[in-house]
């Protein structure tokens, strides 16, 4: 059955649904896929009413060949702990995540004019400054940032576009209403796993695939390709473009090596690269081969090591050099992570509203900011209820759930915030939206997020799916891949 506020679902008197539902709980979070129980909303009908003469053995049975079929394709990431790395294959939940035509045209107007705002601030914020010099972001909030990038001053950049690819997450809050978390800037990963997901799903839910009328993701590939195109330096119609990845050890290199697949571009580490004249060149057999755009998949401090971390081995030296006299362009470009760091996140809404002169069509979640002091003594109040964030911090690190941290977790946290509180925000604790997971006994609600992947170079392209991440394990918050989570496949339908 499925449980709200004590209320039981009406299964249509089917006992293998009522078992595979048993533990399908319907609280304060919105519930992807019921309106109430045992009432589907309209696009999920028909995958409930596929549900319903499965056999609970029978979903098992397809949930077990995804599983086996990413084992076989080796698709895997790595978590790196205290005891080394573990390679995994990426979980995926063969129930499909679906969205409404209507609903994805307002995510792609407000992911749109949110990039938009972005760029425009990245390339005030490295040229004129008019934002810092007419009060509306602090200049210490830039300047103290660990991602700003003084070498970009004066960079150009093609089209004044800084961010080409981004990875924003957005979560559905207790109304439904789509909110952005946090934006992803500088190197956004999962945009594989939207593709392979695809292709294992489809396979797994062939008719029901077709009758849905699903807009295909397949092509992000050769759209990434064209975007990357259009930011060569050099004129002529085929730019010579590489994938710069860290390596093998690095815990998106499946992704890495299956996008540069898919557009048919040479995978490259930062030893296959040289520097000559503030021209970069690929090592080839056959001797060097000019390159003329890099989309990079390395940390703006590993990048060159001429110029940023010394020691980095992963790198290019001489690559800023070339970078700034425009013979190479850079995909993401450097210095982006300013504008994705998690305390400039609060001023957003400011700052569409200070170049677009529009209001956000996509809301922020609510957000105290730990340098101020009525923030801090806010947060430090109520640390038992928030969830408190690392502003530099990522993939699920340096945060706390206060609702699920022990005494002593929320103790360190209460005494690194003292410590350093410009290094902190708080939010509330959001009980976002839920969709229905295959588990061991059933069927259950997990909590779900989602990260379309929007691509700019001279225009700007929303992938239609995206990468929608699961909290799995019941009750947890956490949707990162490294702490646990898992994905589902995207289904933007068509009108």
């Amino acid at each position: 059955m499925i449980q709200s506020q004590n209320a039981q679902i009406d299964a249509g008197n089917t006992p293998r649904l009522r078992d595979m539902f048993r533990d399908y709980e319907l609280d304060g979070a919105f519930d992807e896929m019921f309106l109430a129980p045992g009432k589907a909303r309209p696009h999920f009908n028909e995958l409930f009413q596929q549900l319903k003469s499965i056999e609970a053995e029978t979903l098992g049975h397809r949930q077990s060949a995804v599983e086996k079929s990413f084992m076989d394709q080796g698709i895997t990431f790595t978590v790196y702990g205290d005891e080394g790395s573990i390679e995994r294959i990426f979980p995926t939940d063969c129930l499909p995540r679906i969205i409404p035509a209507k609903e994805w045209e307002q995510i792609e107007a407000g992911l749109t004019q949110r990039l938009q705002a972005i760029n425009l601030f990245l390339s005030d914020v490295y040229h004129e400054e008019k934002i810092i010099l007419d009060g509306i972001v602090p200049r210490e909030l830039i300047y103290n940032n660990k991602h700003y990038r003084r070498e970009m001053r004066g960079v150009r950049v093609p089209h004044d576009v800084y961010v080409n690819v981004c990875g924003s997450d957005l979560i559905r809050d207790a109304d439904g209403q789509y909110r952005i978390l946090e934006d992803n800037l500088r190197v956004p990963s999962g945009a594989s796993y939207m593709l392979v997901n695809r292709e294992i799903i489809r396979r797994s839910f062939p008719a029901m695939y077709r009758n849905y009328n699903v807009r295909g993701v397949e092509h992000y590939g050769r759209e990434l390709l064209n975007m990357l195109k259009s930011l060569t330096p050099l004129s002529g119609d085929d730019p010579t473009i590489v994938l710069l990845t860290p390596g093998v050890y690095n815990s998106a290199y499946f992704e890495h090596a299956f996008l540069a697949q898919q557009m048919g571009v040479p995978l490259v580490e930062g030893r296959d690269l040289v520097t000559h004249d503030n021209k970069v060149y690929m090592r080839t057999t056959d001797g060097l081969t000019r390159v003329d755009v890099i989309y990079r998949r390395v940390d703006d401090d590993f990048i060159d090591p001429v110029i940023f971390r010394r020691d980095s081995m992963l790198g290019v030296p001489g690559l800023m050099n070339a970078y700034r006299a425009g013979n190479i362009a850079i995909a993401n470009a450097l210095g982006t992570g300013v504008a994705d760091d998690k305390a400039l996140y609060a001023y957003l809404p400011r700052i569409i509203k200070y170049y677009l002169d529009e209001e956000p069509i996509l809301q922020n979640v609510e957000t105290y900011l730990c340098r101020e002091d009525k923030g801090l003594q806010y947060t430090l109040d109520r640390l038992e209820d928030l969830v408190v964030k690392a502003v530099g911090e990522s993939g699920g690190y340096g945060m706390l759930i206060g609702p699920h941290a022990s005494k002593s977790e929320i103790e360190a946290f209460r005494s690194a915030i003292k410590a350093e509180p410009a290094n902190y925000i708080a939010q509330p604790t959001l009980n976002f939206s839920r969709g229905p997971c295959i588990v061991e006994n059933g069927v259950e609600a997990r909590h779900v997020d989602l990260r379309p992947f929007l691509l700019h170079g001279e225009n700007a392209r929303l992938i239609p799916g995206g990468l929608t991440r699961v909290a799995l394990r019941r009750g947890s918050l956490v949707v990162n891949s490294s702490q646990g989570g898992g994905s589902k496949d995207t289904w933007v339908l068509d009108e």
